[in-house]
Parts: C-alpha cells; structure tokens; sequence
C-alpha cells in the first residue's frame, strides 16, 4: 500500500497495490470492500513460493541471507558493518550510510523514532502520527541508533497501534517536548559526539508537521483481522491510517501481509 501526504486541508492519499492494479483507496470510503486471500505467498524480494511469510513478506532464505533483514534494521546501534559482517556490504553502503533523522513523533502519545532522511514524512504516515518533529540529522545509520538509544532512557519509542487507531489521541507541544528531552540528555549527547565527530550530529530547527488520514470513523474496539486466520477480510472501509484498512468489522494490517496474493472486490 502506498501512502501520499496531503495538507491541512486535504489527508493521505492511499493507493492499494493489488498485482498490475492501483486502487485509489480514498475515493471508496464508506464502500463494501472485500479482500480474499487466495493462500498463496510469494517472497517480496526473489518471487518465489513460500508457505510462511518471514519479516513482513520475505521466504526463510531471504530472511536468513539478505541485509535489509538482519536484526541490526530493527536495532541499528547493533550494526556491525565495522566488524566486516554485514551480510550486503554493498547494500548497507547505499541503505545505511546516508543522513538519518531522529524525530518525535505523536501517534499514539510522544515516541522517539529514527529514519533515513529520504523516507520523511513517509514514515510518520506508515506509523499513523498526527504529529511529527525533526530534533536531530546524522551521517548514518549506526549513529541514528546510538542517539535513539540514548533518548529511550526518557521516552518510549513504540506505539500503541490500538490508540492510535482509536483517534483518541491529544496534540503535543513537540518543539518543547524536544527541548526539555535535548536538555535531559546534553551531557549523554555531549559524549557521543565527542565519540563519533561533532560534526556527525547536528540539531535541527524545523518546524513541527500535523499529518491528516482519511477517516470517517474511527472504531471503538479494536478487533484485528488476519489472513492466517481467516482467507476473507470484508466490510464496510471507514478509514485508512498507517498501514491499516479500518472496517466496520474490524482492522488489518496490510504491511503484515506483504508477498500475500490477494483478490479485491470493491461494491
């Protein structure tokens, strides 16, 4: 599913991949979709069949062998490309060293949250933030994981996908939330800096993004769809925030489900 930001007057636009066709998701609000999974799975990096899909649409060797798979994308303080262990040097050159943001975000209460610098503000609408704030650009990947990890002694960095779903969610003061957290950590960044270059972390001074979803209504109990449990996912479609389809019947994460052959009937 791809996302495009709007505006303040207009919300995300959602395009919904579905083999050589794109559906323009916002244009069907309040219609009857339908999503069968027909129960085959094809690996979203090499296309083979896979009866299991690994880390959201990838089969078990992909998994096992490529980079963007390794445990050190989850935890980047863990890279270890130094070591001369990683397992796609040349992708970790392209992927890994370019500048980093670290950013707070208001999804579902305020999150600290790391990104490549090309992928704003896309990853604040995969994570469905109402708000967002640039704090600090870094040379690389590592570093990004560094200062997070720092920034976790103080504030969390997960969010409640139920809340947030739930819209039930009040704005933040980020631009004094950053202050009181660079603040907090000035000695803890001071040392880092003085490890990695103090040139290799800058602070920003952007202002803050308000991010709008289509939404007609937001659900009062969160109940889950999935297509290992059930091959059919219906219902009227009532929004579209993150990766997730909001029915009247329920929700469901389409990133889960990468690789995932799924027919779409719209009514």
């Amino acid at each position: 599913m791809d996302i495009v930001p709007g505006d303040a007057e207009t919300p995300a636009q959602y395009t919904l991949r579905a083999g050589e066709q794109r559906i323009g998701l916002n244009a069907h609000l309040g219609a009857s979709l339908r999503l069968v999974h027909t129960g085959a799975i094809h690996c979203v990096h090499c296309g083979r069949a896979t009866r299991k899909s690994f880390a959201q649409g990838y089969c078990y060797p992909c998994f096992k062998s490529l980079a963007q798979c390794d445990t050190c994308i989850v935890k980047p303080e863990t890279c270890h490309y130094h070591l001369g262990t990683c397992r796609e040097p040349a992708w970790g050159e392209q992927h890994c060293f370019q500048p980093h943001v670290v950013y707070l975000a208001n999804s579902s209460g305020l999150k600290v949250g790391i990104t490549r610098k090309t992928q704003l503000p896309t990853r604040w609408l995969d994570q469905g933030a109402i708000q967002a704030l640039p704090i600090l650009e870094v040379d690389n990947r590592l570093q990004s994981g560094l200062v997070e990890t720092l920034f976790k002694q103080v504030v969390g960095d997960r969010t409640n996908w139920r809340a947030m779903l739930k819209g039930d969610v009040a704005p933040l003061d980020l631009p004094a939330e950053r202050d009181r957290l660079l603040s907090a950590l000035d000695q803890e960044l001071a040392s880092l800096k003085q490890r990695v270059g103090e040139q290799a972390i800058g602070t920003l001074t952007e202002p803050p993004v308000e991010l709008h979803y289509p939404v007609l209504e937001s659900p009062r109990k969160v109940v889950s769809h999935n297509f290992d449990k059930s091959p059919e996912v219906s219902g009227r479609l009532m929004g579209l925030k993150g990766q997730y389809l909001i029915f009247d019947t329920g929700v469901i994460n389409l990133r889960k489900f990468g690789g995932y052959e799924v027919d779409v009937a719209i009514e």
